[in-house]
């Protein structure tokens, strides 16, 4: 007997043809549009080297190859740093004290402590250091007045130099009820 090869195709080997028509639903096309999307998920394959290229399209005169580093020559030796002449020197001196003078946040300190209020330590030390640079930078420019100098050095050679003994009786001596207000 001779054999048949068996085969799937409809209507081979005597089987009756059906035809299969599908009605699809709404639902039945979201959910394959879902599961799709879910199977896509993520970046392309290579995405970095595409975005590469993408950018050299939009930016014709970047020619350099963007894995290579900077061409920026460092210096193997550090050079010292240039020394300022007196005269930049005393302009910078001034630029400070013109800036310490008109800085804001130190006047209103002043000005609270001229009114008789008390600062914090915090502030008072702010306003102490502020004070103590403006003095060096007006000793430094020559603007502060000898005045006050020579009101010392006049002082100190009329006083008498006073043994040790002396000053401890002094000190025994003191009352400070007398101060007391």
């Amino acid at each position: 007997m001779s054999r048949k090869k068996k085969s799937r195709k409809p209507g081979a080997a005597g089987a009756p043809e059906f035809i299969v028509t599908r009605n699809r639903s709404e639902s039945d096309v979201a959910g394959r549009l879902r599961k799709k999307e879910k199977k896509h998920k993520g970046l392309k394959a290579g995405a970095r080297n595409a975005e590469e290229q993408a950018k050299q399209k939009q930016s014709a005169n970047q020619v350099r190859d963007p894995r290579l580093g900077s061409k920026k020559k460092i210096p193997l030796i550090v050079e010292p740093a240039k020394k300022l002449t007196k005269q930049e020197r005393r302009l910078s001196a001034e630029q400070e004290l013109e800036m310490l003078e008109n800085d804001a946040q130190l006047n209103v300190l002043l000005d609270r402590i001229e009114a008789g209020e008390n600062l914090g330590r915090g502030l008072q030390q702010y306003v102490d250091e502020k004070l103590d640079r403006i003095e060096q930078l007006m000793k430094q420019l020559g603007l502060l007045e000898p005045e006050d100098d020579e009101e010392f050095q006049d002082e100190a050679p009329t006083r008498k130099a006073r043994s040790d003994d002396e000053l401890l009786a002094d000190f025994e001596d003191f009352n400070m009820d007398d101060y007391k207000g």
